[in-house]
């Protein structure tokens, strides 16, 4: 059983975001529509891979931890959204937060850290409950904050300049893009 097939099956349905199906030319696509309830909007991803193999968690609704944790160093914390990927050609956990405003980044770096902390809790399910040694290995990390802030018209760059040689795979690198759709490729 892959790790996606595991995944959808430990943990519940309203947690799952679906991906959305298309039909353009004769091909499949596949997107994906992330909701903010909190702050009211949404973010579309792109070129989503085929769904037996991508898993999108909505953990900021469904993963609570204040009722175990006191908070006092930013533990109870946690990102919007999880996506883990297990293609032909990529294995990657991507932790995603969406802002409405500016945040600063102390809290946000504590969100996504938060998430990593999700991940960690599912890959020991998924080693001592199901006996998969290997359940959630050698997955690469990336990190993105998405802000809903307009940016000027003549902006064409999806990415800073500073940013498009670095890895946003620790959450003080993380990726900052504006809450337009984006592909998933330009994601990770």
């Amino acid at each position: 059983m892959s790790d996606i097939a595991m995944l959808k099956e430990m943990i519940k349905d309203c947690a799952i975001v679906d991906l959305e199906y298309q039909k353009e030319y004769k091909r499949d696509i596949y997107l994906l529509k992330l909701t903010e309830t909190q702050d009211n909007y949404s973010f579309v991803v792109n070129g989503m891979p085929k769904p037996d193999e991508v898993i999108v968690i909505n953990l900021d609704e469904f993963f609570d931890v204040r009722k175990i944790f006191t908070g006092n160093k930013g533990e109870c914390k946690r990102a919007d959204f999880i996506i883990i990927a297990n293609t032909t050609s990529e294995k990657v956990i991507l932790c995603l937060e969406m802002k409405k405003s500016r945040d600063d980044n102390s809290s946000i770096i504590k969100q996504l850290k938060g998430a990593k902390c999700f991940v960690s809790y599912c890959r020991e399910i998924g080693r001592l409950f199901w006996n998969q040694p290997d359940f959630l290995q050698d997955y690469q990390y990336r990190f993105v904050s998405i802000k809903n802030i307009s940016i000027s018209k003549t902006t064409t760059s999806s990415r800073k300049s500073s940013q498009k040689n670095e890895i946003h795979d620790q959450p003080e690198k993380m990726l900052k893009i504006s809450a337009q759709a984006k592909d998933f490729q330009e994601l990770i």
